[in-house]
């Protein structure tokens, strides 16, 4: 027999014994000239034969609508490390982008059972923020379940050489804002304090924000300084919304160091249930923090300052030179029942009324002592 045609047939009986196992061919139809045989034809036929069995009861799940395209990212260089993850400059299809990075399964703490749990609460709550539009509102780009394919620098901007991310690693993608974070803004004007028209436009602008979230039945639950971001030209937007909920069921959250007890509502505080009013007491604490440019409780633990919230109804001492309108917005959103809080579309009224032409704005620290001398202690709210 020809060496070619023996190689042919001894591929054909091949296929055939392969192909015999799915049960489409009979025993006459085994007896096939070799010379006739198109082993090509073949080749492609087994290929989608194998591939039907294989697929059989493992449905391709499709992309959810806001799952991102890695090859599109390019991550360059750390900007922040957290308790919950680390945040990345980046680009992302010509855009410039922070990238935030969670990883959960892969630090020892968190079971099986909690990993998919909290990959699931993060894809709710990711694809509810991928709806929203307002200008308040840091603008969320897309987020990938499966981030192991991503190529991150070992260190810095600076840095050589690159890693991979874990595999349980879930990644959050929003635009990148050059302004940073209102918390360091408001460190860099410790001494010489806000203007009183650049505080109640940073208040109304996270009123505005806050007020749109709740509007959409979104509670964010970490309302604080640090986590408001500014773009070039000093307009706020809430960031961290819906994963910073996720992120509060981490097995490694610990309390004392995340810094947020002094934004706490006292019924949070107290464990019992709370709804968005919780986020109106925070924003009472951010607007004084806005105004004063300095830090609440500055001389108490975490301890002293979760005891005496709840139980002594302590506030932040509001400074005499603070005009009556926004003292009492402070008052009224910190106020101990939620059910007296107003809500976020009547601070957002209350703040646009107020006349800034007069000024109003906190006294420079280099017109007075080291700490302002226009406070006075609040017994209560």
């Amino acid at each position: 027999m020809d060496s070619k045609v023996e190689k042919a047939v001894l591929r054909e009986g091949g296929f055939r014994s392969k192909l015999k196992g799915l049960g489409s061919l009979s025993n006459k139809d085994m007896l096939v000239r070799a010379d006739k045989v198109d082993l090509k034809r073949l080749d492609i036929q087994l290929d989608q034969q194998l591939n039907k069995v294989w697929a059989k009861g493992k449905p391709v799940k499709p992309n959810e609508t806001w799952e991102i395209d890695v090859a599109k990212l390019e991550i360059r260089y750390e900007v922040a490390r957290g308790t919950y993850g680390t945040v990345y400059r980046g680009v992302y299809d010509g855009q410039d982008v922070a990238v935030k990075l969670l990883d959960w399964g892969g630090d020892g703490y968190s079971t099986e059972a909690e990993t998919a749990a909290l990959r699931a609460s993060f894809q709710k709550e990711v694809a509810v923020w991928h709806e929203l539009d307002h200008p308040n509102v840091t603008k969320f780009i897309g987020g990938s379940m499966g981030t192991s394919e991503l190529k991150i620098p070992q260190k810095s901007s600076s840095g050589n050489g690159s890693t991979s991310v874990p595999t349980q690693a879930c990644c959050v993608i929003v635009e990148y804002l050059p302004g940073g974070t209102l918390k360091n803004y408001l460190i860099k004007n410790i001494r010489k304090k806000l203007a009183y028209k650049t505080v109640i436009n940073l208040a109304l602008d996270l009123a505005r924000g806050l007020s749109y979230l709740h509007s959409k039945k979104v509670v964010h639950r970490d309302v604080k300084t640090e986590n408001m971001l500014l773009d070039g030209q000093r307009n706020l937007k809430i960031a961290d919304f819906g994963v910073a909920r996720v992120e509060a069921q981490n097995p490694k959250d610990m309390t004392g160091e995340t810094g947020t007890l002094g934004y706490m509502a006292p019924e949070v505080l107290d464990g019992k249930p709370y709804n968005r009013k919780c986020d109106v007491y925070s924003f009472g604490i951010c607007l004084w923090e806005i105004y004063c440019c300095d830090m609440p409780y500055p001389n108490l633990s975490f301890a002293e300052v979760s005891s005496a919230v709840v139980r002594q109804n302590l506030r932040p001492d509001i400074p005499r030179c603070c005009p009556s309108a926004l003292a009492n917005i402070m008052r009224r959103c910190w106020d101990p029942s939620p059910d007296k809080r107003p809500e976020m579309d009547e601070v957002v009224r209350l703040l646009e009324a107020i006349d800034t032409c007069k000024g109003g704005g906190m006294i420079p620290q280099e017109q007075g002592s080291t700490r302002c001398f226009c406070f006075f202690p609040a017994l209560g709210p």
